[in-house]
């Protein structure tokens, strides 16, 4: 690969919060907000701007509910945001390699 994968990192992921929302579902395939906001220790305004991001992007899908008379907002990684996550991590990796 080379600086061409500089080209194909995904904006949309690399921003910090928006990438620890991605790596995190990736292996947990879903989590609650609450869950993702101590995880991450974002607060609320700041992960429900990412989110809403990832959302619009296609990578995650949201949820909302209530349970036990409580709103429960869940963010699920989708099959694009999968695979939009792969991809980039496929990239950083062509420039890591690169300077390795």
């Amino acid at each position: 690969m080379g600086l061409d994968a500089l080209g194909k990192i995904d904006e949309v992921i690399h921003g910090r919060m928006r990438l620890g929302i991605m790596v995190y579902l990736a292996d947990a395939e879903a989590a609650d907000f609450t869950e993702l906001k101590t995880v991450l220790e974002a607060t609320q305004g700041n992960l429900s701007v990412h989110i809403k991001k990832l959302e619009e992007a296609g990578y995650v899908a949201v949820a909302k509910s209530f349970v036990n008379n409580k709103p429960l907002t869940r963010v699920t990684i989708t099959a694009a945001g999968r695979k939009a996550f792969a991809a980039y991590l496929e990239a950083l990796g062509g420039l890591i390699g690169r300077s390795a």
